[in-house]
């Protein structure tokens, strides 16, 4: 029995050394593979994106945040007692594996892995940044094996003020943030390297749970767990029971959390055009933005509080530079991510006139210039207005007031249907226009970018407008990969014509469809109302700023009384008085105030019956044939002949476009080619005519 047992005992014997000689070569080999230092600091893949408003301010961070790393010796004392007491107190005794903390490991481990928990009171830091770096997180006792070889090797190849390190620069703390820099920064606004004794207690305790404990989900919670880290410091010996007794957590202020809801319709737009501009594909970027929060927050609360039940509103505002200061795109981007600020395409009615006028003071006439309303008919299509009345003789600016479809036609066929389409394009309307007659009155569909650009450029006084959203784009230590350049002006017309065109549309908000628009300071702009009121738009400008409003229904459904002068100028308003607040009134260069009685036919069509048809902002069917706008509420007659009151003189404009030799801005006809290359559709019906 004595042999069998000696046998035995050297069998026990051979077999631990065996196993100990085997675990010295696994972890010798391990080690020997184990990356270097340096190489262990790099950061995961997922690159970090913070987006930042126009006063600088935290719009949105994308992606993992990995903050800056920080070196052992400024990584704050308190955060380093807090983070061992709680996640491994023998830390500095053990030698990568803790043999108290494998025990009660095993002890528990058939019970919590029956229950479907995680393994507890076995990891030491060492053996979670191990599994943090080289494993995965599916818990086994073969995962655990590799993971304490790990842990041993690493701490045979690592000083203890090196693994505390790479542990704290790359533990996931929650909310996104890996590190301790980035959860300083997310949770509390400041640097890692800043944290206090209750910072560093709150941070200490999201290890554990980062979802449940994490203060942008509940806010008590962290302190609680923090009041615990607090205790187990006590008990560690790193905090003397009057230090704990000293730290108020409930003093600590949490950083407030990013908006979540219109913004991102901005920052969505945005930072798709962030590929094009840097070629930084990994490290953490900054992108400052031009979004003005108190406009976005205006924007947000117009939309809201203007777009009837049911329906969807978008609103964008720029300044004549371009520079993009709101943008919502849905009443709620929480329900729906489509942007119908720059995605959806839909009929402009009435609003699409502005490129018919333009094309007609391009050529040369006046706002003062005579023009009748009567009957016509162009290629069997014979358009109507509201009033089902003519006015007969009037002037330009009337018929711009009042706006007559049939004038608008007939301006069309004089200056060519295709030369309204070059304008249109020219002015940055990037979907296609056909060039059928009944595209004077809207029937193409635009976007409501696009639109609210052409208006910016009248605006900026005939330059073309590009709208951007992007400023600079840095890196977290500052570094400027990407500032934007000021564009050298493209003139698109005569300063002398996008005068003109402000007079006739300042005639609108003073006296015609858009008086909802009236903000107490000169504003120009445009209504429209679609076929049927499926859309309604107002664009105009005030102060330097332009804000295009559509509101309709996805479905492009008939919406009773929807109306461009309602809604949407109603919320245009609502907007520009709060955008505006900061910055002085500008008078036009053409100030004109005309008579009560020239009305434009929304304005009528807002007192009629809301279940009728649209009014003259109403754009008919694209299809030939002797199409009319449907059943309209009478528009008041205008006074007989000779009774009319006489409408005042347009303002003096040069009588001739600047010199080429001049020192004014010049049409860039090379430029201007290049546009409009292959944007014509040929109308099949009538013959083209070349811009004049």
């Amino acid at each position: 029995m004595r042999r069998i047992a000696r046998i035995a005992l050297r069998t026990i014997l051979f077999g631990a050394l065996a196993g100990i000689a085997a675990l010295v070569v696994a972890v010798m080999v391990t080690m020997a593979s184990l990356p270097s230092f340096n190489d262990m600091m790099q950061k995961p893949n997922g690159q970090t994106v913070r987006v930042h408003a126009a006063d600088g301010s935290l719009l949105l961070a994308l992606g993992p945040s990995y903050g800056d790393w920080l070196p052992h010796d400024r990584i704050p004392k308190v955060m380093q007692d807090a983070i061992v007491a709680v996640e491994d107190r023998r830390y500095y005794s053990h030698p990568g594996i803790d043999p108290i903390g494998i025990a009660r490991m095993f002890y528990v481990a058939k019970r919590l892995h029956d229950e479907g928990r995680r393994l507890q009171g076995g990891s030491t830091i060492t053996q979670q940044l191990a599994r943090n770096i080289f494993l995965s997180s599916n818990y086994s006792y073969a995962r655990k094996i590799r993971e304490a070889i790990l842990a041993l090797a690493m701490e045979r190849k690592f000083s203890k003020a090196q693994i505390l390190e790479l542990y704290l620069n790359r533990v996931y703390f929650g909310g996104g943030a890996y590190g301790i820099d980035a959860a300083a920064r997310k949770f509390f606004g400041h640097p890692g390297d800043h944290l206090t004794l209750a910072e560093s207690a709150i941070i200490a305790g999201l290890v554990k749970a980062p979802s449940h404990y994490s203060p942008s989900a509940d806010a008590q919670a962290a302190r609680d767990r923090a009041s615990v880290v607090l205790d187990v410091m006590v008990d560690a010996g790193t905090l003397t029971p009057a230090q704990a007794a000293g730290v108020d957590l409930k003093a600590v202020t949490f950083a407030p959390e990013p908006k979540q809801n219109s913004v991102r319709y901005f920052t969505d737009w945005a930072l798709a055009q962030l590929d094009t501009l840097v070629d930084e594909q990994s490290a953490p970027l900054d992108v400052w933005t031009t979004l003005d929060r108190k406009m976005q927050d205006a924007a947000d609360a117009a939309i809201r509080q203007n777009t009837p039940e049911g329906l969807q509103g978008a609103l964008v505002s720029m300044e004549n530079d371009g520079a993009v200061r709101a943008m919502v795109g849905g009443t709620d981007y929480v329900s729906s991510i489509y942007n119908r600020a720059t995605q959806a395409e839909r009929q402009p009615g009435s609003a699409f006139k502005l490129f018919v006028y333009l094309s007609a003071l391009e050529a040369g006439v006046k706002p003062g210039d005579p023009v009748t309303d009567e009957p016509i008919t162009i290629d069997n299509w014979s358009p109507r207005n509201s009033s089902r009345r003519f006015l007969g003789d009037i002037d330009i600016r009337t018929a711009f007031a009042f706006s007559i479809n049939t004038v608008a036609a007939k301006i069309g066929q004089q200056v060519g249907f295709d030369s309204v389409a070059d304008m249109a394009k020219r002015f940055g309307i990037s979907t296609p226009i056909n060039t059928h007659p009944s595209m004077v009155l809207g029937t193409s569909d635009v976007r409501l970018i696009d639109m609210t650009r052409a208006f910016a450029a009248i605006s900026a006084n005939g330059t073309a407008v590009a709208p951007y959203g992007i400023l600079k784009v840095t890196t977290t230590d500052g570094t400027v990969i990407y500032q934007r350049e000021q564009s050298q002006p493209r003139v698109l017309v005569a300063p002398f014509v996008a005068a003109e065109m402000t007079d006739l549309l300042q005639t609108a908000v003073n006296v015609g469809t858009a008086r909802a628009a009236q903000i107490g300071r000169p504003v120009a702009g445009k209504t429209g109302t679609t076929n049927s009121n499926k859309d309604g738009w107002f664009l105009g400008f005030s102060s330097g700023l332009t804000t295009g409003v559509w509101m309709g229904r996805d479905d492009a459904k008939p919406i009773p009384g929807l109306q461009g002068g309602r809604n949407p100028a109603q919320a245009f308003a609502s907007f520009m008085r709060v955008a505006l607040q900061s910055r002085p009134a500008e008078k036009f260069d053409t100030d004109v105030t005309l008579p009560e009685w020239q009305l434009e036919p929304d304005d009528e069509a807002y007192f009629g019956n809301p279940d009728q048809g649209f009014g003259g902002d109403a754009a008919p069917p694209a299809t030939g044939g002797d199409e009319v706008t449907g059943d309209v509420p009478e528009l008041q007659p205008a006074p007989a002949p000779g009774n009319a009151p006489t409408l005042p003189d347009a303002p003096p404009a040069p009588a001739t476009p600047p010199r080429a030799d001049s020192q004014e801005p010049q049409l860039d006809q090379r430029w201007l080619d290049n546009v409009l290359r292959d944007q014509r559709k040929p109308n099949p019906t009538q013959p083209a005519t070349p811009p004049r």
